[in-house]
């Protein structure tokens, strides 16, 4: 069965892979936006990388440590409580449906310079983005599958678009004549460095996310011990000189400045370098990626939904499918409207942005800290080749502690949000005991 395993160069790609979405397209410009110079920009950029291999490889030894197929409610219902495994599963399917909504808004924001010539007001991007998820929700709800190779080309078309943004540096002639001027907006006024750094870091944060799906592969790499570690080094380090070279090209072709003020930035470099007709070619390729994301997470998110059902932790209705089609409706159902519904209350993609990410500091931190418990449950593995860091316990200290400090950037920048994300954790965490409490009376009346 060794072949079936994955080797260093697997699981380099595939930790490549989680990684580069398509929020480089449009996160840039957000953390410009909070930057208070070029050095605050790139200094977050990079420790939005040291942070993701941090993260990377605390959730491979929580995989490696506890395999499971059920992923995360099993691994944190093992080392909390299967209320908190509950909460933070939860957490995850509405920072997923957030990215979806985030995501689908980079891509309406792209196309519509395609249609108006011109940005489209956050109401026509938002309702951009519900009819593309309106639309694969019928897709789905059809039974109709995007094949594995249409997902290989949509991913080319990504890595070729970054490679042409990255070309660009080898243009000259298309340098901006003004690079390191940068604008201190009113909201930026009277800040202080580190806070500058934290408000820049929230954007970065999600453009690495993905390498948490690493907790997934620990039991599937072959000589885990030695090539788990250096695949995540290898792929988070492909990845912080991709971003790195992207970021230096926005800087380099449009000036930090303009990259502070503008949204839909590809489009820009795209138009310096090949024109009003390249530029349209990028934004309707661009759009298209983003149709392939909205479609993976319509394909995916409600099987998790049909999973926590069966083990009890949602209601039985989850796991509901059409006969004909063999699709989860009621699932699929709730996961589009979730994402329909942020879209309709936040609008603007940095509203859904703070949402996603407050989220995700909470999931994160949570997640990666169940490592020190698991360490202690698990002693007998160690010595039997599976993975484990290290440099333990540095890593996983230093990536809770740079969620929590991205979780008070967000609180003091967006208190509302904070208080909403609270408030989601709190109403999960209620509705895992009020469940728990209805099968029990349920069960003792039989």
């Amino acid at each position: 069965m060794k072949s079936n395993k994955l080797n260093l160069f697997d699981f380099t790609m595939i930790v490549v892979g989680l990684v580069i979405g398509m929020g480089i397209f449009r996160t840039a410009a957000t953390s410009a936006k909070y930057a208070l110079d070029p050095t605050v920009y790139f200094s977050a950029w990079l420790a939005g990388g040291l942070i993701a291999l941090c993260g990377a490889l605390t959730y491979a030894e929580i995989g490696s440590r506890y395999p499971v197929t059920g992923g995360y409610y099993k691994v944190f219902a093992y080392a909390y409580h299967p209320s908190i495994a509950f909460s933070i599963n939860c957490i995850i399917l509405i920072s997923n449906a957030a990215s979806l909504a985030a995501v689908a808004l980079i891509g309406s924001g792209y196309i519509s310079q395609v249609f108006f010539h011109e940005p489209a007001s956050d109401v026509t991007k938002a309702l951009i983005a519900t009819a593309a998820v309106i639309v694969f929700y019928g897709v789905n709800l059809m039974g109709l599958r995007m094949s594995a190779k249409t997902q290989t080309v949509l991913m080319i078309i990504k890595i070729s678009m970054i490679l042409m943004l990255i070309g660009a540096l080898f243009i000259p002639s298309a340098y901006s004549s003004d690079t390191v001027s940068a604008v201190v907006s009113e909201e930026n006024k009277g800040i202080s460095w580190i806070q500058s750094f934290g408000l820049s870091l929230i954007a970065v944060s999600f453009t690495y996310g993905g390498y948490q799906q690493t907790i997934n592969f620990g039991s599937e790499v072959r000589e885990p011990s030695r090539n788990i570690p250096r695949g995540i080094f290898f792929g988070i380090t492909i990845i912080i000189l991709l971003y790195l070279l992207v970021n230096f090209s926005y800087f380099k072709i449009i000036g930090f400045e303009r990259l502070q003020q503008e949204r839909e930035i590809a489009t820009i470099v795209a138009g310096k370098v090949f024109g009003e007709a390249g530029a349209n070619a990028f934004s309707g390729l661009l759009f298209l990626s983003v149709l392939a994301y909205v479609n993976v997470l319509l394909m995916s998110n409600p099987r998790v939904m049909y999973a926590m059902s069966e083990d009890g932790t949602l209601p039985a209705i989850f796991k509901k499918k059409s006969e004909k089609k063999d699709v989860l409706v009621v699932s699929l159902t709730v996961f589009a409207a979730i994402c329909i519904i942020i879209l309709f209350f936040a609008q603007t993609f940095e509203e859904i942005l703070n949402f996603t990410i407050f989220l995700d500091c909470f999931g994160m931190a949570a997640s990666a800290a169940s490592i020190f418990w698991l360490r202690k449950r698990t002693k007998h593995l160690d010595g039997t080749g599976i993975f484990s860091m290290k440099l333990y316990p540095l890593q996983p200290i230093i990536f809770i502690a740079a969620y929590i400090f991205v979780a008070i950037s967000i609180a003091v920048q967006t208190p509302m949000t904070a208080l909403t994300g609270i408030a989601v954790l709190a109403v999960f965490t209620l509705i895992y005991f009020i469940a728990k409490k209805s099968r029990v009376s349920g069960t003792g009346t039989e």
